[in-house]
């Protein structure tokens, strides 16, 4: 029987992450503001879910929505978090770091990689928006990751599946290219399948009713394109448990 495949799932919340733990991941990659696309989540809540749960907690290190050109006082502080992070118990960090002209920045990221050492680094969706896959995952690789987080350069894992396999094969047992973006029960089989990758990343996310009774309507505290304060996603412990059994049941076949 060949090795099963890890799933990893981001979460943003301690509600999240028991989910998650409780479905069957075998890793958590925990962020704040999911929705936004994540960033540093706090130190307590890096600490609450360190103590809740027994798998390996990779801490996202995003200083900051929108891109991932940063300026020297924000890689110091990606440096300050991932310092914080270790103490607070995580098992690794996922970052990424762009040049200007969309070119994976090796330099500072070698430098944030060495801060984390030993701890394993994932470079992140964050080369999704790189100029080109072929000399971002060369750049990735130079840097010192040991992961690497991608969609194929697609808005969805499904629609990358060609760059995909092509990474996956190109990297051999360098490092382990993990396909994300839109993956579900339905479909993180296939994408497994035809990348050849032996680790996947999803959110497995639903819906999640507030239980507030009182409701000011016509009144958000955030951007209008943001979810209003009464809608958010958690995720869900039996999306998860459904997406390993259809990557069980495609092993099997």
């Amino acid at each position: 029987m060949s090795t099963p495949v890890l799933v990893e799932v981001c979460v943003d919340s301690l509600a999240g992450a028991l989910a998650a733990v409780d479905g069957g991941a075998g890793r958590l990659e925990l962020c704040a503001g999911l929705v936004e696309g994540g960033t540093t989540p706090s130190l307590g809540l890096i600490e609450a879910v360190r103590a809740a749960t027994p798998v390996d907690l990779v801490v996202l290190v995003r200083p900051r929505r929108g891109d991932f050109l940063y300026s020297p006082g924000e890689l110091d502080l990606m440096a300050r978090d991932i310092a914080h992070a270790r103490d607070a118990g995580a098992d690794g960090f996922a970052l990424g770091i762009l040049r200007a002209d969309g070119s994976v920045d090796v330099e500072r990221t070698r430098t944030l990689v060495e801060a984390a050492d030993p701890l394993p680094v994932t470079f992140h969706r964050a080369f999704d928006l790189a100029s080109d896959a072929d000399r971002g995952l060369e750049a990735v690789l130079a840097s010192g990751c040991r992961r690497l987080l991608s969609s194929g350069q697609a808005v969805g894992a499904t629609d990358g599946l060609a760059c995909l396999r092509a990474l996956v094969e190109a990297a051999g047992e360098e490092i382990a290219v993990i396909p994300a973006g839109g993956l579900r029960p339905e479909n993180v089989a296939l994408v497994a399948r035809e990348s050849g990758a032996r680790e996947v990343h999803l959110s497995a996310s639903c819906p999640s009713e507030s239980a507030m009774e009182f409701r000011r309507e016509g009144l958000s505290l955030g951007a209008a394109c943001l979810p209003r304060e009464y809608e958010r996603r958690v995720a869900s412990a039996e999306l998860v448990r459904a997406s390993l059994a259809a990557l069980a049941e495609a092993d099997r076949a």
